[in-house]
């Protein structure tokens, strides 16, 4: 039975200890809580005493004390979920202290933490997962598959556009993401997941990079030029707020009055800031252009305020062209059911060969978050006899390292305006 104890215990942390408490007991064992915040430490207890877990409660330990926890529950894994910008911090002591990681992407937000974090998992000799839970998606898997069958041939080009709606998207400049110091841009914390999906497809790694981006709709900037007068700093007791479409009210969302509202007199958080106030770093629109080590081109587009919540992706190559055509479920982080959040809504692969008619390919299954990849992320975490994966979709600190990279470099060459050679950023020489 393995031992895991968790840093971070935001919105999503109940992922997984969640899973761990209902699923896994069998496998499992939750020891330690560790956090800045003891009020949102308080409240995972009281949702594993709510499912009966007979470990609860768990010890807790504020965030200084990290290392006292390791030393006192003796974790085989830690499952990082704090802030992307602390991620280093705990992933590196975590290795030192002799246990294996299982960290949210980002695996961190740029080239000097990667390095620092690539050099420990080589000292140590322990372990880095990071939980790329679109890698488990039926579709996702399945273009794995096809393309890796040689469906269309050499794939010499891809399009992938991804869609965040003005409900997810907005999100983001709701909370500490807004600043790019904490996560490193949507092209590092969100893109992460895409650039991975590519390099999972192609079976390859990202070379150069160029790209194009801003802020153009998010921000008081943008909202003043678009006629708007009114403008409040948060949601909670503001009039203004209430004739805004784009405010989020904490008090309306049980979970998060809790997790958040609630827990404000500890760390002065606050988790409803406008989307059109001032401070915010972050592109809401970005196209970027990658070449990789296969000979494959990327296009790739993310708004941040599009009306519906989904992605394109097509892959053209030698023998034809295959295209995967998602909607999502739309969903604010930790405003309601866990398991619903980027749930599957609609799916569609098609395969155009040449010279033949196209055909639709049929994908199984697809229920749960995240197109259906979280419940198969986490029977691979935490499952028991989990057998060889044929798609290889465990991803660990070198694919952690190569899907941020591509964000990286892409946030370069925004403060460059030239093409940036991925090498030059951080050579992975893997």
């Amino acid at each position: 039975m393995k031992r895991y104890a968790i840093i971070g215990l935001g919105g999503r942390s109940s992922f997984f200890y969640t899973a761990l408490a209902k699923d896994f007991q069998s496998t499992s064992l939750i020891v330690g809580f560790c956090d800045t915040n003891q009020t949102r430490m308080n409240l995972a207890n009281e949702h594993l005493a709510s499912l009966s877990y007979p470990s609860a409660p768990i010890p807790t330990y504020p965030a200084f004390n990290f290392e006292k926890m390791i030393s006192e529950t003796k974790p085989d894994e830690v499952i990082i979920t704090t802030m992307d910008r602390t991620h280093d911090i705990y992933i590196i002591k975590a290795l030192e202290l002799g246990c294996n990681v299982i960290t949210e992407k980002p695996m961190t937000i740029d080239e000097v933490r990667c390095k620092a974090i690539i050099d420990a998992v080589e000292r140590t000799g322990k372990q880095v997962r990071v939980t790329f839970n679109y890698r488990y998606a039926p579709h996702n898997t399945k273009v794995f598959e096809l393309l890796g069958e040689g469906a269309i041939g050499q794939v010499n080009s891809i399009h992938f556009e991804w869609a965040l709606n003005t409900s997810h998207g907005a999100d983001y400049f709701r909370r500490w993401h807004r600043d790019k110091r904490n996560a490193g841009g949507l092209l590092v914390h969100k893109s992460t997941h895409h650039f991975d999906l590519i390099n999972f497809w192609l079976r390859s790694h990202p070379v150069s990079v160029v790209a194009q981006g801003g802020l153009m709709f998010y921000g008081r900037e943008n909202a003043e030029k678009r006629g708007v007068t009114e403008f409040y700093t948060r949601a909670h007791g503001s009039e203004v707020a209430k004739k805004d479409p784009f405010a989020l009210h904490l008090e309306e969302h049980e979970q998060l009055r809790r997790m958040y509202l609630e827990a404000e007199h500890e760390d002065s958080y606050h988790r409803d800031q406008s989307v059109f106030g001032d401070g915010i770093s972050i592109e809401d629109t970005m196209g970027v252009l990658v070449k990789y080590a296969s000979g494959a081109i990327l296009t790739y587009s993310l708004v941040a305020y599009a009306p519906w919540e989904g992605f394109r992706a097509v892959f053209n190559g030698s023998k034809g062209r295959l295209e995967l055509d998602v909607v999502e479920a739309s969903y604010v982080n930790s405003g309601g059911e866990q398991g619903a959040e980027g749930a599957l809504e609609k799916c569609t692969v098609t395969l155009r060969p040449l010279f033949e008619k196209p055909r639709e390919i049929e994908v199984v299954g697809g229920l749960g978050g995240h197109g259906g990849g979280d419940p198969v992320l986490l029977n691979d975490l935490f499952g028991e006899d989990v057998g060889e994966d044929r798609f290889g979709r465990a991803a660990d600190h070198i694919d952690g390292a190569r899907s941020i990279l591509t964000g990286i470099a892409a946030n370069r060459s925004l403060r460059t305006e030239g093409v940036v050679w991925v090498k030059d950023v951080l050579d992975l020489k893997h």
